[in-house]
């Protein structure tokens, strides 16, 4: 085969499948971590920057800016396109420094205002460059958390607090080790990962997101020297929280990264709840628990025409694999910079953007396979039909009730290891009995169907009582 190194960057020659085959699915995410996203953050946290400096009654270098001036920056910071993108980038050709470049980008489009025009040297004052970033990321991610990741996170849970509801009372035979256990409910299994999803979205939604705004090294030297007598500290915090951030008050020159460093692993959490659910569901399509609804034109494999297979979990699987590498290595690389400030966390800080959409393909494809899933009850009442033995848990909890001598024992060599326990078999185990006759009638009636404990129950009350402020 002959290569060919110009064709033109389509979903069908993009390097990433984020970009390439899976781009439809996440371009919800392009505004907040597309190189574009970045480029507009950072004008807008220098435009705001530059409107606190002239809110600030100790700067008189600074006056204060008329509604027009103040409506003029909104417009570039609103209507920011990607011809502006384009030429901070074409800036950047020149300055080889991407912030220097933002900064060059905002004085050309002041130029023509007079008032703005007059305060052109307060664009980037007293900044370092990871004072532009570190807030551009944080509100990249604070934004891409809220309205992107946040709403799925809701989706999947949601679907799962269904069909825990409609399947509360279906008994299943349980497995622990792999082998038949006591029965439960396929709605107890799936609330037990609603309460598990619930604990870790609030975890990812509850994280603070800060940011720092303190200059070279986090002293505000240049700050003091240019103006001692002005509360750069105060004012600092002022513009940070006025963000929506919370702000970091003491760092070096970059912010630590250590919250952000926690989103990345309670996300990486979550991923790993969604990975147990999507496994556990592959089970339960394998051993038939769950029929999956056919597509039409949809194939299972390419040579054996009878096969639906679970792809959308295993799919969901991969993408939350991929992610939770990701975010496990910025989370433990970010918090790690020599001395006062190395650049190693640049590059890496680029592949939020990756992390969160390949969570998001993971949250995607697990609802997609939700949806397809049938429950068979035939299925697993045949199956609970043919294991009788996992009563010998019941049985002999009650003799012990009635300090029948080694209950556990007896029933022990009655089931362990044996195929045909049946009914029968059981019942009249339990006859022959020194339990009350009433005992005796209770452990009698017994069946693998009704053997659930408060499975139900405690659906019912679990999904009634959630308290979920979304």
């Amino acid at each position: 085969m002959t290569r060919s190194d110009s064709h033109p960057l389509t979903a069908l020659t993009a390097l990433s499948p984020i970009d390439g085959r899976y781009g439809s699915k996440v371009s919800g995410l392009r505004p907040f971590f597309s190189e574009f996203a970045l480029i507009r953050y950072r004008v807008f946290v220098e435009a705001q920057w530059l409107q606190a400096l002239a809110a600030c009654t100790d700067l008189a270098d600074v006056p204060p800016f008329s509604a027009s001036a103040r409506d003029f920056l909104g417009r570039i910071t609103d209507g920011f396109s990607v011809a502006d993108a384009k030429a901070v980038k074409a800036i950047e050709g020149t300055t080889n420094h991407d912030v220097k470049a933002v900064e060059y980008f905002l004085k050309q489009k002041v130029s023509g205002h007079e008032e703005l025009s007059a305060a052109s040297e307060f664009i980037h004052f007293g900044c370092t460059s990871e004072d532009i970033n570190n807030l551009s990321y944080a509100l990249m991610v604070r934004d891409a958390r809220n309205e992107i990741l946040l709403p799925a996170v809701d989706q999947i849970i949601a679907l799962l607090a269904d069909m825990a509801g409609a399947l509360a009372g279906q008994a299943m035979l349980a497995r622990t080790h792999g082998q038949p256990a006591s029965p439960t409910t396929m709605g107890k299994e799936l609330a037990n990962v609603v309460a598990r999803l619930d604990r870790v979205r609030d975890q990812v939604a509850t994280t603070a997101i800060r940011g720092k705004f303190n200059g070279a090294v986090g002293n505000f030297n240049a700050h003091l020297a240019a103006y001692p007598e002005v509360d750069w500290q105060r004012l600092s915090q002022h513009f940070v929280e006025g963000l929506e951030l919370d702000w970091q008050q003491m760092t070096t020159q970059i912010e630590p990264h250590d919250d952000l460093a926690a989103l990345c692993h309670a996300m990486a959490r979550l991923n790993t709840v969604l990975i147990d659910l999507d496994r556990d569901l592959w089970g339960y399509i394998s051993l038939g628990y769950f029929r999956q609804k056919t597509v039409a034109g949809e194939v299972g494999s390419s040579t054996m025409p009878h096969k639906v297979n679970p792809i959308d979990f295993e799919n969901s699987e991969g993408n939350a694999g991929i992610a939770n590498a990701l975010l496990e290595h910025l989370a433990g690389k970010l918090p790690i910079s020599r001395w006062q400030r190395d650049l190693s966390d640049s590059t890496v800080m680029r592949n939020l953007g990756p992390a969160f959409a390949h969570c998001l393909m993971a949250l995607d494809a697990a609802c997609r396979g939700l949806g397809k899933l049938e429950i068979d009850s035939a299925r697993l009442d045949a199956e609970l039909d043919r294991a009788w033995e996992v009563l010998a848990e019941a049985i002999q909890t009650v003799m012990r009730r009635y300090d029948v001598p080694e209950p556990y024992e007896k029933l022990k060599a009655l089931t362990r290891g044996r195929a045909e326990i049946d009914a029968d078999t059981l019942r009249d185990f339990v006859k022959a009995l020194p339990i009350p006759k009433a005992a005796q009638d209770d452990l009698a009636a017994l069946t693998p169907q009704s053997y659930t404990g408060n499975a139900e129950t405690a659906v019912r009350i679990f999904l009634k009582g959630r308290h979920t402020p979304r």
